[in-house]
């Protein structure tokens, strides 16, 4: 449990002084290296952030964050830890903290990864540049917000098209019936985003149709693997991936073969960045790539099968399916000829869409936070606590846990669809922060607010619908469908809509 503080209205009237952040780094080398051996061995990333939260009997304190010792020698392991909602908030002030080169904490893992370009989410806010591409970023989905549901529902069809076919073929063996959908999932999220974003459709090319979602998990793997716990034998692990920086030029012909194929087919993409914003061909594209693969298709392709795996879960004993589909099923009888788009999402399915915010708040799918103090500065805290954190401090706030911060929610460890419903829901969505910044706040050239904050959770309440648009009932193990029910038709659909959920 996170520790707890008093209240703010039980507090004294006068704000105590600033007090020392707690915690120690420890001996040069033997410090670092056994908050590595902890983080990565002895303990989940879970387990790590809470047990100094209690040792230290505070939600601000000083440990160090992974990767370090041996060869990462301009690596400073060193940061400031935060896992209360309130402190939190600092790390989207612009004021206070500079996001400089540190996208995934004081490792940088190079331009070599970029096509040589400093891509925009490793710019700070007060480079000129950084309003240029974000203003760029924000612009290309704005342009796709017309097909983006169209082409999504179209690749979510084809997606369980292969899933139904692999869970037919399975259920006529003697084997349990199962279909994962881990796979499919990721191809589609590829082709879609490639046409919805980049306006370049992969079956143009079939080497990239193919294998470009392959190459886009390499590429993303070798740039965060040395932050990442990945569960091989120990110390095989700490030998061959947390030791030493993964090298970029082994991803480098299949990061080139996605360049080539942005700029003959997304050419208009490029074209619009030269034109419209000043931004030179190769920096375009390789925004564009960075956008593509880092943050959309690598935070999809994270969140969603959590999401999925969660509606599906075979414990779920709240009835959390079936109210689902009948939200889904009511929207689709209100208008049934019309397609899931936008607004339907966002005003006809409030439950999907609180179980949506509900699964960020538990999994974000990036899970860390980071900011380097631009100034002295006091750290603001519950009840009155206070920090002093000096200029040049690397603050690391892990989302996780001040998402599930006790002084601000209810039953904060408990998954709970309907927490974000109603008029107090909506007060609760200040304190969700998986899009680097509060969700009721918006991306701006200004800050560092995800660009795609908005379509993100309405491309996952679009997968929801679609699911429960073919089934009535499905059931998930690990990242597998171990139950498939078919929707059949109803009599009060209209026929338009009837030919639709048999596709």
């Amino acid at each position: 449990m996170l520790p707890s503080f008093v209240s703010p209205t039980a507090s004294a009237s006068v704000t105590p002084p600033p007090r020392p952040i707690p915690g120690s780094y420890g001996p040069p080398v033997l410090g670092p290296l056994r908050d590595r051996l902890d983080y990565f061995w002895f303990q989940s990333q879970d387990e790590f952030f809470r047990k100094r939260a209690a040792a230290h009997r505070s939600t601000v304190f000083r440990t160090n964050i992974p990767p370090t010792f041996p060869f990462f020698v301009s690596i400073d392991p060193r940061v400031v830890a935060i896992v209360d909602a309130a402190a939190f908030t600092a790390l989207f002030d612009p004021d206070l903290v500079d996001k400089r080169d540190i996208l995934i904490g004081p490792y940088n893992p190079g331009t070599g990864f970029t096509g040589g370009t400093r891509v925009g989410v490793y710019l700070d806010t007060e480079e000129a540049e950084h309003a240029r591409i974000k203003t760029f970023a924000m612009d290309l989905l704005h342009r796709s917000a017309r097909s983006w549901p169209v082409d999504f529902r179209a690749g979510v069809g084809a997606m369980l098209d292969t899933v139904d076919a692999e869970f037919a073929g399975k259920a006529t063996g003697d084997d349990k019936p199962s279909a994962s959908y881990l796979v499919p999932l990721q191809q589609c999220i590829f082709r879609f985003l490639c046409k919805a974003f980049v306006g370049a459709d992969p079956s143009a090319d079939w080497l990239v149709d193919n294998f470009g979602f392959t190459i886009l998990d390499t590429w993303l793997a070798l740039q965060i693997l040395p932050t990442q716990k990945v569960g091989l034998v120990q110390p095989l692990e700490e030998l061959l991936i947390h030791s030493f920086p993964l090298p970029s030029f082994l991803i480098w012909p299949g990061y080139y073969l996605l360049y080539r194929f942005v700029e003959k087919h997304g050419a208009e993409a490029v074209a619009y960045a030269e034109t419209q914003h000043g931004i030179g061909k190769k920096d375009a594209i390789n925004n564009i790539l960075f956008v593509l693969g880092f943050n959309a298709f690598g935070g999809f392709s994270v969140f969603l099968p959590f999401l999925v795996a969660k509606v599906g879960d075979a414990a779920d004993t709240t009835g959390l399916r079936p109210r689902l589909r009948d939200e889904v099923r009511r929207a689709m009888d209100k208008d049934a000829d019309a397609g899931f788009g936008f607004a339907a999402v966002r005003e006809s399915m409030p439950l999907v869409r609180s179980t949506v915010y509900e699964m960020l708040r538990m999994q974000p799918p990036v899970p860390l936070q980071f900011g380097r103090a631009r100034r002295d500065f006091v750290l603001q805290s519950h009840g009155g606590a206070a920090y002093q954190v000096s200029k040049g401090e690397v603050l690391c706030g892990y989302q996780p846990l001040a998402m599930r911060d006790p002084e601000v929610f209810d039953r904060p460890e408990e998954f709970v669809p309907e927490r974000f419903l109603g008029d107090d829901g909506a007060k609760l969505l200040q304190h969700l922060f998986w899009s680097n910044g509060p969700e009721t706040a918006q991306p701006a050239p200004g800050n560092k607010q995800c660009a795609a904050k908005e379509v993100v959770v309405d491309t996952a309440c679009m997968l929801l619908a679609e699911l429960f648009r073919r089934y009535d009932d499905f059931v998930v193990e690990g990242t597998s469908f171990t139950k498939l029910v078919k929707r059949q038709s109803s009599p009060s659909l209209s026929p338009a809509a009837a030919a639709g959920v048999q596709q």
